[in-house]
Formats: C-alpha cells, sequence, structure tokens
C-alpha cells in the first residue's frame, strides 16, 4: 500500500513541475524576411571590411618581416632526422622513481 501512494506522489510533483515550467514557455516566432540592404551593398561593405585590415588587433599593423635563416636546409633536415630516430625521445620524467631521469639517459639527451 505503500509504494501505490509513492508512485502517486512522484507522479504528482512531476506533473506539477511540468506544468510549473510550461508556465515560462514562449512559442517561435516566425522570421520576418524584410531585407533592408541589397545583396550588392552587403558584397561592398565585406571587400571593404576585408581591405581595412584587422580593427579588432591589440599590436600596432605592421607587415611581416621575414629573416634569412643562417643554417642550410641539409643541416636542420639531419638534425631533424637525428633527433626523430634518438632513443630517448620520448622520454618522460615522470615515468622514472621519483621523477627522476638515470644518468645512463641523460647522457643521451641533448
Amino acid at each position: 500500500m505503500k509504494i501505490p501512494n509513492l508512485v502517486a506522489a512522484a507522479f504528482l510533483s512531476l506533473l506539477a513541475a511540468s506544468a510549473a515550467q510550461a508556465q515560462g514557455f514562449e512559442p517561435v516566432q516566425p522570421m520576418q524576411a524584410q531585407s533592408i540592404t541589397r545583396p550588392a551593398d552587403v558584397a561592398a561593405g565585406a571587400a571593404a571590411a576585408a581591405r581595412g585590415g584587422n580593427v579588432y588587433g591589440d599590436v600596432v599593423a605592421a607587415p611581416i618581416v621575414s629573416r634569412p635563416s643562417q643554417r642550410d636546409r641539409a643541416a636542420i633536415h639531419a638534425e631533424a632526422v637525428a633527433a626523430a630516430h634518438a632513443p630517448n625521445q620520448n622520454l618522460d620524467r615522470r615515468a622514472f622513481v621519483n621523477s627522476e631521469v638515470p644518468p645512463q639517459f641523460e647522457s643521451q639527451r641533448r
């Protein structure tokens, strides 16, 4: 006799909660398709904004300056290949006791 009363109370509380929530519901309003600006004006404004640059940037607009490297491409490639083939490239100090890397691994590390 206690279980049906409990179920009925739970059902009534859910019904009351859904009724309280439904009072604040506003139906979806239909979209009003009234365009004031012509597509050509929108395209012209977009092009002008693109030419204006980043107006929201927090640094002064300066051209990007690239400096040529003093090292040749072959040396950089050789260094990258050596680093990729190094036996301790993925060495994580958390994998060792007390987070200390043993000396035999430190001597190989660059």
